[in-house]
């Protein structure tokens, strides 16, 4: 899993007025927890945001006061009419201890049915997974290459060594779906096969 360094200032009060105030200095306070202790934290607001902007689920190492704390964000607070990150929740990441997490979902190859004129349908751009830090990779990547229209990738289809999926078994993460394009041209081709009998 990809890692990213971050720098917290330890909040000595976890008020409302000090939650204000933190925001309106363009700080966003947070929670660290999941290890020994709770830890009441804010980080600047410039910097979440850039978090928040990457596709990818990362692991953000966490320094409050010379002590670096391993971590994943599992939850984030927005203001309902700014959209304004006003509060953040982390859990602290021990070795051997399984997290639930979210992963980004990446298609590599060009699909025999996208090529045959179908659609490529990405239901899931994030999938929810279980395993320890040390297991958990970048993404989930399929490999579409051979699908066809009509085929897909469902989630029991997915391998993601010392993890669990936690989606629906059946589900279909990826899907080649037809298109009037591609009807149309199978028509074709079928008529075509009729007139040469």
């Amino acid at each position: 899993m990809k890692q990213i360094q971050l720098s917290g200032s330890p909040r000595e009060n976890v008020g409302r007025q000090e939650a204000s105030a933190l925001r309106r200095a363009e700080r966003v306070p947070g929670v660290l927890y999941g290890g020994n202790r709770q830890v009441h934290f804010s980080v600047a607001e410039i910097d979440m945001n850039k978090i928040m902007a990457m596709p990818d689920t990362v692991q953000i190492n966490m320094d409050i006061n010379g002590t670096t704390y391993s971590s994943l964000i599992q939850e984030v607070q927005r203001h309902p009419v700014t959209d304004r990150i006003v509060h953040v929740d982390l859990l602290e990441l021990v070795p051997g201890k399984a997290v639930k997490t979210t992963l980004p979902v990446r298609v590599t190859g060009n699909s025999e049915g996208v090529k045959a004129g179908g659609r490529l349908a990405i239901n899931y751009r994030k999938v929810r997974i279980f395993g320890k830090p040390e297991d958990l990779p970048n993404d989930i990547t399929l490999d579409i290459t051979h699908l066809k229209i009509g085929d897909m990738i469902r989630v029991r289809e997915v391998a993601v060594p010392g993890c669990t999926v936690l989606e629906a078994d059946a589900s279909a993460i990826v899907a080649i779906q037809a298109t009037r394009a591609s009807i149309a041209a199978e028509q074709g081709a079928d008529e075509k096969g009729g007139k040469k009998k």
